[in-house]
C-alpha cells in the first residue's frame, strides 16, 4: 500500500521522557473563545463569548485566548468589551492571535490597549506541505517572514499602551515540520525578540494534525528542547522560554500526546473544554486536568460542578457532549454490567464505612469519586437486561432503604432483568421498586390474610407466649385458624398447619428498620424451605415488626 506512508522516527539520543513522571500541573490556557469558536457551525455571539469567558475565569484559567481581533469587527469588539468593561481579573492574561503581516499586528495591538497583561500569539506555517502548496516559499523565506513578524510586534508595542505584552510563537504545523527546521525558525524568533526571565517567550508546538503515535510526538518535543537549548545557551532551562503544547485529536490520541509531551519537557497546555475544535477537535483540557487530579495532583482548576459547566458549554456553543466523554459524559459514572455493579456496590459500602474523606479512593471501575466533580452516586448503577443482582439491590437500598439479604438478591435481580428484557430498555429506580413491590410486597395470588389478631399470654416461663388467631383465604377457600408460639411469627406459622398450605420450615429470617422517628417501618425477609426441597423468599413491610414477618411468610408462600 503506497498511498500512505509511515511517519519517520525521530533521531533523538538518550531520550528521558519514558522515565519521567508528571508531578505538577502545567500552565493551562483555554483556547475555547478562539480555536474552539472558529470551529462552531454557528459562532458564538459577543454576549455568549462574554458569558463563556466568565465561566473560564470561574473555573480558574489564568491564560485565556480570546480571539483573533484583526480578523473582523466582531472579534475586535469582543476584546475591547472585555477590557473596557473591566471584565478581566488582574491575575488573568488574555491572549490574542495574529499572523505576521504589519497591518494585522497594528490592529491587534490596538485591541490590547488597557488590558493589563496580554499574550500576543504570532504564528506562521512551517511544514513542508504548507511551504509547498499554501505559500510556495522556501525555508529561508519563512524564516524572514517569522523575523519580520517579531519586528512588527516590537515596532508597534506602543499601540498597546501600558499593557505588558508577552510573545508567543507557533511554528505551524510543528508535528509535520522537520525537527531541525523547527529549532532553526524558533531560534530566529528568540534572537529577534530577546526575552527575559521576567517576560519569557512562549514557544508553542502545535500538533495541528496528528501524524503519528504519541511516543513519536514526545520524541519530537524532547528533540526540540534538547537542540534548542544547545543552540541558545540553555534558554529553556534558564527560564527564558516556556514550551507550550497545542494538540489536536485527529488520531484520537490528543490527550496521550499532551501527557507524553509534558513528560518530554513542556510546561504549558492549550486546549478547550470537552475538546471542541476543528475536525476531531482540540485537546480536551478537562480530561488532561482530571487525569492529573486522579493522581493526587493539584490542578488549579475547579471542575467540582462539571454538570453545570457542561450545561453552560452546550448553551453557549450549541454543541452536544458525547454520553461517554471522559468525566463529563452522562454515562461515565454508570455501570450496566452485573459484575461491575456488584464490585462497585461492595467497594462503595466499605469506603463509606471508613468515614474518612482523605481515605485512598479504591473503587473498581471508578477512577475518581464522582462526588468530587459534582456527580451523584445514584448515577453509578443503572438497570437494564444486562444488569446483575447487585444493581437492583443497590437501587433498592440507596433509593428506598430496602436492604435485601444476600440470598434474596438473585431472585429480585432476575425479576428486574426479566422486566428490562421484556421492555427492551433501561428501568428507572421507580420501576425497579415496582418489580420488587409486585413480586414480594403485594402478593396475594394464593394466600390472603383477611384478619389477624394476637394476644400475649401471661406465663410464668421466661419464654414469651403469643396466641395468634387469623382468618385467611387459600386458593379461594376461607379458613379460621389459631395457635400459640413464642412470638407472633411462630404462632402464625403454627396456625397455618391447620390449612392446606404446603408444609415448610423457616430457613432464614432477616429484619431491619426503614425510615426514622414516627415514620419508622419494619422490613422483614424470610426464606422458606418446602418439603419438596424448593426454597422461596418473601418480604413484608409494616409499622409492626411482628406483622412485617407475617406478611413476609405470606409473600414467600405465594412465591412457591
Amino acid at each position: 500500500m503506497s498511498k500512505y506512508r509511515p511517519f519517520n522516527s525521530i533521531p533523538i539520543e538518550n531520550r528521558t521522557w519514558p522515565n519521567n513522571t508528571i508531578t505538577h500541573s502545567p500552565i493551562w490556557c483555554s483556547v475555547d473563545l478562539r480555536d474552539g469558536n472558529q470551529a462552531l457551525p454557528i459562532p458564538m455571539t459577543i454576549q455568549q463569548k462574554v458569558d463563556f469567558f466568565k465561566m473560564l475565569v470561574k473555573i480558574g484559567f489564568k491564560e485565556i485566548e480570546v480571539g483573533y481581533p484583526a480578523s473582523n469587527d466582531t472579534e475586535f469588539s469582543f476584546v475591547r468589551k472585555l477590557i473596557e468593561e473591566n471584565l478581566i481579573p488582574k491575575d488573568v492574561k488574555i491572549q490574542v492571535l495574529s499572523q505576521a503581516r504589519e497591518s494585522l499586528v497594528i490592529k491587534t495591538m490596538k485591541a490590547l490597549q488597557g488590558a493589563g497583561e496580554g499574550v500576543f500569539h504570532l504564528y506562521n506555517a512551517t511544514s513542508p506541505v504548507q511551504r509547498k502548496f499554501t505559500f510556495n516559499k522556501s525555508k529561508a523565506e519563512l524564516m524572514d517572514l517569522a523575523k519580520e513578524g517579531v519586528k512588527n510586534v516590537k515596532k508597534h508595542l506602543p499601540l498597546a499602551g501600558n499593557t505588558k505584552i508577552q510573545l508567543e510563537y507557533s511554528p505551524e504545523d510543528f508535528s509535520a515540520t522537520e525537527g531541525d527546521f523547527a529549532v532553526e525558525i524558533c531560534s530566529a524568533v528568540f534572537e529577534e525578540w530577546k526575552p527575559t526571565v521576567d517576560n519569557p517567550l512562549i514557544i508553542n508546538l502545535p500538533s495541528t494534525v496528528e501524524k503519528a503515535t504519541p511516543n513519536i510526538f514526545a520524541d519530537q518535543v524532547e528533540y526540540f528542547i534538547q537542540n534548542f537549548n544547545k543552540k541558545n545557551n540553555d534558554a529553556i532551562k534558564n527560564g527564558l522560554v516556556i514550551i507550550s503544547l497545542h494538540n489536536h485529536n485527529d488520531r484520537g490520541t490528543g490527550v496521550a500526546c499532551a501527557e507524553l509531551g509534558l513528560l518530554a519537557g513542556a510546561s504549558r497546555i492549550e486546549g478547550t473544554l470537552f475538546g471542541n475544535g476543528e475536525r476531531t477537535g482540540n485537546l480536551d483540557i478537562i480530561t488532561v486536568a482530571l487525569n492529573m487530579f486522579s493522581q493526587g495532583i493539584d490542578i488549579g482548576l475547579d471542575f467540582s460542578s462539571i454538570t453545570d459547566i457542561a450545561t453552560n458549554y452546550t448553551k453557549f456553543t450549541g454543541m452536544t457532549i458525547p454520553l461517554r466523554q471522559p468525566y463529563g459524559g452522562e454515562l461515565v459514572f454508570t455501570s450496566f454490567s452485573g459484575s461491575h455493579q456488584d464490585a462497585i456496590k461492595k467497594a462503595m459500602r466499605a469506603y463509606s464505612e471508613k468515614n474518612d474523606k482523605d481515605a485512598p479512593w479504591e473503587i473498581p471501575y471508578l477512577p475518581i469519586d464522582p462526588k468530587d466533580i459534582g456527580r451523584e452516586y445514584e448515577e453509578i448503577i443503572r438497570i437494564n437486561a444486562q444488569s446483575g443482582k447487585a444493581g437492583a439491590a443497590w437501587i433498592l437500598e440507596k433509593e428506598y432503604g430496602i436492604v435485601l439479604p444476600k440470598g434474596m438478591q438473585s431472585d429480585v435481580g432476575n425479576a428486574v432483568k426479566s422486566r428490562a428484557d421484556f421492555l427492551q430498555r433501561e428501568l428507572s429506580s421507580e420501576e425497579v421498586y415496582t418489580v420488587f413491590k409486585t413480586g414480594w410486597l403485594n402478593t396475594d395470588s394464593k394466600l390472603k390474610i383477611l384478619d389477624v389478631a394476637e394476644t400475649h399470654l401471661d406465663s410464668s416461663s421466661e419464654k414469651e407466649s403469643v396466641l395468634c388467631r387469623a382468618s385467611i383465604s387459600y386458593n379461594g377457600e376461607v379458613y379460621a385458624v389459631g395457635a400459640k408460639g413464642n412470638g407472633p411469627l411462630a404462632a402464625f406459622v403454627e396456625a397455618l398447619k391447620q390449612t392446606p398450605v404446603p408444609s415448610f420450615s423457616l430457613s432464614a429470617f432477616h429484619e431491619h428498620a426503614i425510615g426514622s422517628g414516627s415514620d419508622t417501618d419494619a422490613m422483614a425477609y424470610v426464606e422458606l424451605t418446602f418439603t419438596d426441597g424448593k426454597k422461596t423468599w418473601g418480604s413484608g413491610k409494616s409499622s409492626n415488626i411482628g406483622r412485617a414477618g407475617i406478611k413476609a411468610i405470606v409473600s414467600a408462600i405465594n412465591n412457591y
